[in-house]
């Protein structure tokens, strides 16, 4: 644990937003993308939840994920309060857990009253780790094993049914007559609704592997009518991830109240309705998504409209944020080494990680920004790319990167990898996966333990025949 007290320039205005933040004359644009509790302090050092960045990466290593908790805690209770405020009936936000699965996130998470939604059994088993209510926990998915089915089914969580093999299987392990087991579930549609984003993280589309089509909604309403294995208590769809329009999910939203009244037309109980999420972040200076609030009013109001249009009961609107909630809490903290300049084409300044840590700019061709913690006063003299240390060309974290001058020995921050970055990661080169703190009031904790070369060759196996004879 390390502790320092925080001096120096401190975000202030309006209330904070993981998309909209109030302008601080004492940050540049690049660091208004940092974590709330950002600070310089008075070396012109960058400190996060009252630490000083460089103290963090003496003491933990680099690369290092540094996880600012009050960030983190205000995004969920943004989304829980707007909730609260705009729709007059019941409301759930579920944390989509894949954006960063672990045990110290989905408690916090959690100790705000969210929800988990989950994809794979090792999500369940870490969210029930975590200590998290099986009432709040949903696990997705378009190709559930068997095993993963059976232990959301024993822990009692709500199934998010994805496809007809996935609803066979469900009756299979349940049995017509073993009531004491009777899942709840939930089925997962797809709305046939295009939004702009990477084509690897649009879902909604018709052309998804994620589930049913809405050609097949007689056919699968009629089949769950008449399986009294399963209890169906709701609807749910996603369009996407990463987007700016508020439109599609307002669409969406209006589709499924429609879908709610076609549900009850066969005499399912439906009251539960989730929208998704998807809601994106601001990565860059010119990213300008909705707020939180923004969001959830525009999807409140039209499922209210349109459930009075449909003379419906308001249902249980459940909604799954990820990477709105915890993207914009982590930054990731390298120290700069080697670096080499071509004339009249381009400096390359290379990082002791890359790919391996945060592989979404070799995936999406995402972009980031980065700013030197140990130089945060000084003037923005070079234009470099951030170059990770893998044995691979793509492996490029930022290109054009405004930094100060630069030095091996510098800690260079790069901004809003809380989402889809330790979660993603690899062994990529037989590197160890990065260490990951949380930083509140002063004080870091260890949440992820830094991988050692021995664990990397923990799960191999060497043939008695390929050992080494001696003599």
């Amino acid at each position: 644990m390390v502790s320092t007290h925080p001096t120096g320039v401190q975000h202030t205005g309006t209330q904070y937003l993981p998309q909209k933040r109030s302008t601080n004359a004492n940050l540049s644009p690049n660091q208004e993308l940092l974590p709330m509790t950002t600070q310089v302090n008075s070396h012109g050092f960058l400190e996060i939840g009252g630490c000083d960045v460089t103290t963090l990466v003496q003491q933990f290593g680099s690369p290092l994920y540094i996880l600012d908790e009050e960030t983190l805690r205000l995004a969920c209770q943004q989304y829980r309060d707007a909730f609260r405020q705009y729709y007059k009936g019941e409301s759930q936000v579920l944390y989509a857990s894949k954006a960063w699965n672990c045990l110290t996130v989905c408690a916090i998470a959690a100790s705000e009253g969210l929800g988990i939604d989950v994809v794979s059994g090792g999500e369940l088993y870490t969210a029930l780790s975590a200590g998290v209510s099986p009432d709040k926990i949903y696990l997705h998915g378009n190709n559930k094993s068997r095993e993963e089915l059976a232990l959301a089914i024993q822990s009692g969580v709500t199934i998010v049914a994805d496809n007809w093999d996935e609803l066979h299987a469900l009756v299979d392990i349940v049995g017509t007559h073993v009531t004491s087991l009777r899942p709840r579930i939930m089925l997962r549609l797809t709305p046939g609704i295009e939004c702009h984003t990477h084509e690897y993280i649009r879902t909604g589309h018709l052309d998804s592997k994620f589930g049913f089509d809405p050609n097949d909604l007689d056919e699968v309403f009629a089949f769950v009518s008449q399986q009294p294995a399963l209890n169906c208590v709701g609807l749910h769809a996603h369009i996407g991830s990463q987007i700016f329009e508020r439109q599609p999910h307002q669409d969406l939203a209006a589709v499924m109240v429609q879908w709610l009244r076609d549900a009850a037309n066969y005499g399912l109980n439906v009251t539960e309705l989730n929208v998704g999420g998807g809601l994106g972040i601001k990565y860059i200076e010119s990213d300008d998504p909705p707020s939180i609030d923004e969001w959830v009013k525009a999807i409140c109001e039209i499922v209210q409209t349109t459930c009075v249009a449909e003379n419906l009961p308001l249902p249980k609107l459940l909604s799954e944020p990820g990477r709105s909630l915890v993207a914009t809490a982590c930054v990731t903290a390298y120290t700069i080494g080697s670096s080499k300049t071509i004339p009249e084409i381009r400096t390359y300044v290379a990082v002791d990680g890359g790919m391996s840590d945060n592989p979404r700019p070799i995936t999406y061709q995402s972009v980031y920004r980065a700013v030197v913690a140990n130089k945060m006063s000084a003037p923005l003299t070079e234009t470099v790319t951030i170059a990770g240390k893998h044995c691979e060309s793509g492996d490029i974290l930022i290109k054009n990167a405004q930094l100060p001058k630069t030095e091996p020995g510098d800690i260079l921050v790069v901004m809003g990898t809380g989402a889809y970055n330790y979660s993603m990661a690899s062994n990529y080169n037989r590197l160890p996966r990065p260490a990951a703190v949380v930083v509140a009031s002063g004080e870091a904790n260890l949440i992820l333990q830094r991988e050692t070369y021995e664990d990397l060759i923990r799960q191999d196996r060497l043939p008695e025949r390929l050992k080494k004879v001696e003599g």
